[in-house]
């Protein structure tokens, strides 16, 4: 209401001041009664209502101002039908002034004076009204704003999205054919050799790795106990002696003697692993160490709970699945070579993250990330604008690097590894971890 109220006071009631009906002190009494009383109440200002409260003090006086402002107070609490009580307010009034106008000399040109302070009030509440609507528009438009921009967010997540699916489709495809980033499959460029046994050490490798990840996963069972004042459940006699107590008491027992434990399994969290590898002519040394940590991972992983899936992505300008994101276990090891140019690591993360559910929780969930990470400025935004969102939504990513003259993805939990060889136990430590990690 306080905007109409304003407004009503500011066009209605000030401008009839300059034309007043009555004279002298009355006229001061009601332009203080007019004004100030809508300053006690909250509708002006007490800053906007200086001038007629200065001028209405050195009129009145400020015994005389203080009683009127009782008297216009005790009205405002007053019931809009309640006439007697108005009325006895209006002869109070009346009264204060005729006891007080004997010793009020009135000042000359009082009405033009009056008319002057209530035109300083109309600008002072018409300049807060204009600050005020502004304020409001500022606050609309910053809102219409932050409304524009969520739903352009929330647009580009769900463009995002079907990009990721559409890109994991592509890039898991069964012929294992070299997609391009859109999707469409590309000429020549598959970093695949063909795939070979897995060896012995491999093997064992990806039994110990597959212990380690039960008992990384194992989870204690949950216990929970309640009472109750009947079976079943286990009696508690100091409860039970209670309870009898109360009763011989004549008062409403409240002791529960059955005490009732519930265990529960927690269930064990499935692990998701996704390794994203860097096939430029640079990464040459880590094909065979990867080749082989992508088996020892998947095999591992299949073998410690149906549920756990491990892709991995071969990736220069173009897309190549090396193991896709199934619930079996690959029966060979495929290798690769890395003689590829330029980067697209972001894609590659998008079909990880879609075809392995990476930023949805519930599974140990870790994105292994083996590159030197040499990229345009373009390609870097674009893989760390995709890790933060990783991160973000609570799966770890690890970045491998083989060289010292490799460059951090921020984000990213950096491993240099001198010895490629090193690179499947680094891959299997960290899996372990993110299961471990998992709530």
């Amino acid at each position: 209401d306080r905007t109409y109220l304003r407004t009503s006071a500011r066009t209605l009631v000030m401008p009839d001041i300059a034309h007043p009906t009555l004279q002298g002190i009355e006229q001061a009494a009601a332009a203080a009664a007019l004004i100030l009383g809508r300053r006690d109440v909250g509708i002006l200002d007490a800053g906007e209502t200086r001038a007629v409260a200065d001028l209405c003090e050195k009129v009145l006086g400020a015994p005389l101002l203080t009683t009127l402002a009782r008297i216009w107070t005790a009205a405002h609490q007053c019931a809009d039908h309640d006439a007697t009580t108005m009325l006895a307010h209006g002869q109070e009034w009346c009264d204060a002034l005729d006891a007080a106008a004997p010793a009020l000399p009135v000042p000359e040109g009082l009405s033009d004076l009056l008319s002057g302070a209530v035109k300083v009030v109309m600008d002072h509440a018409a300049a807060t009204d204009a600050a005020d609507l502004a304020a409001q528009d500022a606050a609309a438009n910053a809102l219409a704003s932050r409304s524009k921009a969520q739903a352009q967010d929330r647009a580009q997540r769900a463009r995002q999205r079907r990009k990721a699916a559409a890109t994991a489709k592509s890039v898991f495809n069964a012929r294992s054919t070299t997609v391009h980033p859109d999707g469409t499959q590309a000429p020549s460029g598959n970093p695949v050799t063909g795939t070979r046994r897995p060896t012995a050490a491999e093997q064992s490798a990806a039994a110990r790795l597959s212990r380690a990840l039960r008992a990384a996963a194992y989870r204690e069972r949950t216990e929970e106990r309640t009472t109750s004042p009947t079976p079943p459940g286990r009696l508690n006699m100091r409860a039970a002696l209670a309870r009898d107590a109360q009763r011989a008491a004549g008062s409403v027992p409240t002791a529960e003697p059955f005490t009732h434990t519930r265990r529960r399994n927690s269930p064990t969290p499935p692990l998701r692993v996704g390794i994203a590898v860097d096939v430029s002519g640079s990464m040459r040394a880590a094909c065979k160490p990867v080749a082989s940590a992508a088996w020892i991972v998947a095999r591992a992983a299949a073998l410690t709970d149906p549920d756990s899936r491990t892709a991995t992505i071969a990736y220069d300008r173009h897309l190549t699945a090396l193991t896709r994101p199934t619930h079996q276990a690959p029966e060979r090891v495929t290798t690769f070579n890395a003689t590829g140019g330029h980067h697209n690591l972001a894609n590659a993360i998008d079909a990880l993250d879609h075809g392995l559910e990476l930023s949805r929780p519930g599974a140990g969930r870790l994105l292994v990330i083996v590159t030197d990470a040499h990229y345009g400025s373009d390609e870097t935004t674009q893989a760390v604008t995709r890790i933060k969102q990783l991160t973000t939504a609570g799966c770890a990513v690890l970045q491998l690097t083989l060289t010292a003259e490799s460059r951090h993805l921020p984000g990213t939990t950096l491993l240099h590894l001198p010895q490629p060889s090193s690179a499947p136990a680094a891959i299997a430590t960290a899996a372990t971890d993110a299961i471990r990690r998992t709530r």
